[in-house]
């Protein structure tokens, strides 16, 4: 029997997805959370419960946590750790942790030159203040987070943008990411891929009220079609992380498709409820073909 264990939530959709596909698959169900792995430096292995994870045929990354934090790097080192070991990780943890961390994600984008929104990067409040003035509108985002959770929108006409600035700044948001406020037709796209070939797209069409189109604030799934030229971008802005699956946040701006990042851990349900197509089948179909290419 082929063991692989999955790294998610208990009780998250897309978690109990996977965990379920595999068994359906191998006959082997293992469903695991990173804040309850521990290293043992005796045996020199990472443990969940009884489970020497290194005694696993191979180990799918589907969430690190319920929220994004800081504490995903940690506990990646761990998973990078059994990845050195030998273990086979789907994504591997060194190329998760470029995505998840937005402040690197976006330098990875950058340096490939793909195209994204005006942003700044800085601890200073006058630099802060400076790119809010020139921006017009900004969104002021937390480097650890997902589905909209934590951002603001601060305008250059505000009395008091210093004061709002300085409290971001205080809740925990040392590092400043300032993004110039893109105007959107409605919609966002999810342009999503398996190890490197794109399986199909959908858009995340907002409900009207809030600024953002994700599901947690109304907003809903729909199918679509990009245009080639939205594809190949998406496909090169993927390629810089080297992700066994991925996800890539496209906007249809005025003057051409931009991309707000690319994700290690998404797009599942959007993918299934748009286009009816089954990510987590595809993705343990094509984790297992690698075992086996392995072990032969």
């Amino acid at each position: 029997m082929i063991k692989i264990g999955v790294m998610g939530v208990t009780g998250g959709w897309s978690s109990e997805l996977v965990a379920d596909e595999v068994e359906k698959q191998t006959g082997y169900r293992l469903l695991m959370e990173t804040d309850r792995l521990y290293y043992d430096a005796d045996c020199n292995s990472v443990f969940f419960g009884k489970v020497n994870l290194q005694d696993l045929d191979g180990l799918i990354l589907k969430k690190i946590g319920a929220r994004y934090s800081p504490d995903h790097l940690q506990r990646l080192s761990l998973l990078r750790f059994l990845a050195d070991r030998g273990l086979p990780v789907f994504s591997h943890p060194d190329a998760v942790s470029r995505c998840i961390d937005r402040l690197s994600c976006t330098l990875t984008l950058r340096m490939g030159n793909i195209p994204m929104p005006p942003t700044t990067l800085t601890e200073d409040l006058d630099i802060a203040l400076a790119a809010v003035r020139e921006y017009g509108r900004a969104v002021f985002k937390p480097l650890f987070t997902s589905k909209a959770r934590g951002m603001q929108i601060l305008d250059d006409t505000l009395p008091d943008l210093k004061e709002k600035i300085i409290k971001f700044k205080l809740m925990g948001n040392n590092v400043l990411y300032i993004q110039k406020m893109i105007p959107i037709p409605g919609r966002d796209l999810g342009v999503v891929f398996l190890r490197g070939k794109y399986i199909g797209a959908y858009a995340r069409v907002k409900n009207g009220q809030s600024w953002n189109t994700t599901t947690a604030n109304g907003g809903s799934y729909q199918a679509v079609e990009p245009a080639i030229q939205i594809i190949d971008m998406a496909r090169r802005a993927q390629a810089l992380f080297g992700l066994d699956f991925t996800c890539v946040d496209v906007v249809e701006a005025e003057d051409g498709p931009l991309v707000f990042e690319v994700s290690a851990l998404g797009g599942f349900r959007g993918l299934q409820e748009a286009q009816g197509i089954n990510m987590a089948a595809l993705i343990v179909k094509q984790v297992l073909e690698s075992i086996h290419h392995e072990k032969d």
